[in-house]
Protein backbone atom coordinates (compact mmCIF):
# COMPACT_ATOMS: atom_id res chain seq x y z
CA UNK A 1 0.00 0.00 0.00
CA UNK A 2 1.45 3.31 -1.01
CA UNK A 3 1.69 6.39 1.14
CA UNK A 4 -0.98 8.23 -0.90
CA UNK A 5 -3.38 5.29 -0.70
CA UNK A 6 -2.93 4.97 3.08
CA UNK A 7 -3.37 8.73 3.60
CA UNK A 8 -6.40 8.78 1.35
CA UNK A 9 -8.05 5.89 3.22
CA UNK A 10 -7.35 7.52 6.59
CA UNK A 11 -8.69 10.89 5.52
CA UNK A 12 -11.79 9.24 4.04
CA UNK A 13 -12.36 7.36 7.35
CA UNK A 14 -11.90 10.63 9.27
CA UNK A 15 -14.35 12.43 7.00
CA UNK A 16 -16.97 9.71 7.52
CA UNK A 17 -16.52 9.77 11.29
CA UNK A 18 -16.53 13.57 11.38
CA UNK A 19 -19.66 13.79 9.24
CA UNK A 20 -21.45 11.36 11.57
CA UNK A 21 -20.70 13.63 14.52
CA UNK A 22 -21.68 16.77 12.58
CA UNK A 23 -24.26 15.90 9.90
CA UNK A 24 -24.65 19.56 8.94
CA UNK A 25 -21.09 19.54 7.58
CA UNK A 26 -22.14 17.26 4.73
CA UNK A 27 -24.83 19.71 3.73
CA UNK A 28 -27.48 17.79 5.68
CA UNK A 29 -29.83 19.72 7.92
CA UNK A 30 -30.95 18.65 11.36
CA UNK A 31 -34.33 16.99 11.01
CA UNK A 32 -37.26 18.86 12.51
CA UNK A 33 -37.99 15.84 14.73
CA UNK A 34 -34.65 16.21 16.54
CA UNK A 35 -35.32 19.90 17.17
CA UNK A 36 -38.79 19.15 18.56
CA UNK A 37 -37.39 16.43 20.82
CA UNK A 38 -34.77 18.83 22.16
CA UNK A 39 -37.41 21.50 22.85
CA UNK A 40 -39.67 18.96 24.58
CA UNK A 41 -36.75 17.79 26.73
CA UNK A 42 -36.01 21.37 27.83
CA UNK A 43 -39.66 21.95 28.79
CA UNK A 44 -39.74 18.65 30.68
CA UNK A 45 -36.62 19.54 32.68
CA UNK A 46 -37.97 23.00 33.49
CA UNK A 47 -41.26 21.50 34.69
CA UNK A 48 -39.40 19.27 37.16
CA UNK A 49 -38.52 22.35 39.22
CA UNK A 50 -42.14 23.54 39.29
CA UNK A 51 -44.31 24.12 42.31
CA UNK A 52 -47.80 22.75 42.63
CA UNK A 53 -50.25 24.54 40.36
CA UNK A 54 -51.98 27.58 41.88
CA UNK A 55 -55.32 25.75 41.84
CA UNK A 56 -53.94 23.18 44.30
CA UNK A 57 -53.05 25.91 46.81
CA UNK A 58 -56.40 27.62 46.27
CA UNK A 59 -58.14 24.31 47.08
CA UNK A 60 -56.04 23.83 50.22
CA UNK A 61 -56.84 27.37 51.38
CA UNK A 62 -60.56 26.86 50.72
CA UNK A 63 -60.51 23.57 52.66
CA UNK A 64 -58.64 25.00 55.69
CA UNK A 65 -60.78 24.82 58.82
CA UNK A 66 -59.22 28.04 60.14
CA UNK A 67 -58.63 31.19 58.10
CA UNK A 68 -57.25 33.92 60.34
CA UNK A 69 -55.32 37.16 60.37
CA UNK A 70 -52.52 36.78 62.91
CA UNK A 71 -49.66 38.66 64.54
CA UNK A 72 -46.57 36.52 65.15
CA UNK A 73 -45.36 36.92 68.73
CA UNK A 74 -42.66 34.27 68.93
CA UNK A 75 -40.91 31.80 66.63
CA UNK A 76 -38.98 28.83 68.05
CA UNK A 77 -36.92 26.54 65.84
CA UNK A 78 -35.49 23.34 67.33
CA UNK A 79 -33.64 20.36 65.82
CA UNK A 80 -36.11 17.77 64.57
CA UNK A 81 -36.46 14.09 65.37
CA UNK A 82 -34.35 13.09 62.36
CA UNK A 83 -31.16 14.56 60.90
CA UNK A 84 -31.84 17.45 58.55
CA UNK A 85 -35.17 18.28 60.16
CA UNK A 86 -36.22 21.35 62.14
CA UNK A 87 -39.34 21.65 64.28
CA UNK A 88 -40.98 25.07 64.06
CA UNK A 89 -43.37 26.51 66.65
CA UNK A 90 -45.02 29.83 65.89
CA UNK A 91 -46.92 31.52 68.74
CA UNK A 92 -49.41 34.04 67.41
CA UNK A 93 -52.22 36.34 68.51
CA UNK A 94 -55.44 36.21 66.50
CA UNK A 95 -56.13 39.65 65.00
CA UNK A 96 -59.19 38.71 62.92
CA UNK A 97 -61.21 35.55 62.38
CA UNK A 98 -62.24 35.11 58.76
CA UNK A 99 -63.39 31.49 59.16
CA UNK A 100 -63.12 29.14 62.13
CA UNK A 101 -64.49 25.68 62.83
CA UNK A 102 -62.93 25.86 66.31
CA UNK A 103 -64.79 29.03 67.33
CA UNK A 104 -61.55 31.00 67.68
CA UNK A 105 -61.92 34.64 68.70
CA UNK A 106 -59.86 37.79 68.04
CA UNK A 107 -57.30 38.36 70.80
CA UNK A 108 -56.88 34.61 71.39
CA UNK A 109 -53.54 32.86 71.26
CA UNK A 110 -52.52 29.83 69.22
CA UNK A 111 -49.48 27.74 68.41
CA UNK A 112 -48.70 26.66 64.86
CA UNK A 113 -46.49 23.57 64.67
CA UNK A 114 -44.70 22.09 61.66
CA UNK A 115 -41.47 20.44 60.58
CA UNK A 116 -39.04 21.57 57.89
CA UNK A 117 -36.88 18.97 56.16
CA UNK A 118 -33.60 19.61 54.37
CA UNK A 119 -34.01 19.09 50.64
CA UNK A 120 -31.26 18.11 48.24
CA UNK A 121 -30.31 20.39 45.34
CA UNK A 122 -32.71 19.92 42.45
CA UNK A 123 -35.54 18.75 44.73
CA UNK A 124 -38.78 18.33 42.83
CA UNK A 125 -42.02 19.08 44.62
CA UNK A 126 -43.87 21.67 46.64
CA UNK A 127 -41.97 24.41 48.44
CA UNK A 128 -41.28 24.59 52.14
CA UNK A 129 -43.68 26.30 54.49
CA UNK A 130 -42.10 29.68 55.25
CA UNK A 131 -41.05 30.65 58.75
CA UNK A 132 -42.59 34.02 59.63
CA UNK A 133 -40.62 36.58 61.60
CA UNK A 134 -41.62 37.84 65.03
CA UNK A 135 -43.85 40.88 64.64
CA UNK A 136 -45.14 39.84 61.21
CA UNK A 137 -48.84 40.22 60.49
CA UNK A 138 -50.26 37.83 57.95
CA UNK A 139 -53.09 35.51 57.11
CA UNK A 140 -52.92 31.93 58.35
CA UNK A 141 -54.66 28.95 56.77
CA UNK A 142 -54.65 26.26 59.44
CA UNK A 143 -56.14 22.94 60.49
CA UNK A 144 -56.60 21.55 63.99
CA UNK A 145 -53.69 19.88 65.75
CA UNK A 146 -53.73 17.40 68.63
CA UNK A 147 -54.42 19.93 71.40
CA UNK A 148 -57.11 22.66 71.41
CA UNK A 149 -54.70 25.59 70.92
CA UNK A 150 -52.33 23.80 68.52
CA UNK A 151 -52.74 24.12 64.79
CA UNK A 152 -50.98 22.85 61.67
CA UNK A 153 -50.40 24.58 58.33
CA UNK A 154 -53.21 23.73 55.92
CA UNK A 155 -51.98 25.27 52.65
CA UNK A 156 -48.32 24.35 52.35
CA UNK A 157 -46.11 27.16 51.08
CA UNK A 158 -49.22 29.39 50.87
CA UNK A 159 -50.18 28.94 54.55
CA UNK A 160 -49.19 32.51 55.44
CA UNK A 161 -50.11 34.21 52.13
CA UNK A 162 -53.26 34.81 50.08
CA UNK A 163 -53.52 34.00 46.43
Amino acid sequence: MSYHTACGAASERFARTDSLAHPARDGQKFPMRQILIAIAAVFFLVSLQAELPPSAYEQMQAAASEYLDIEVLRVAIEPGAEPGQQDVEVTARIVKVNRSSSNLQPGGMLNILYTLAARPPGFVGPGQIPVPAEGDRSVAYLKNGEKPEEFLPAAGVMTFRNF
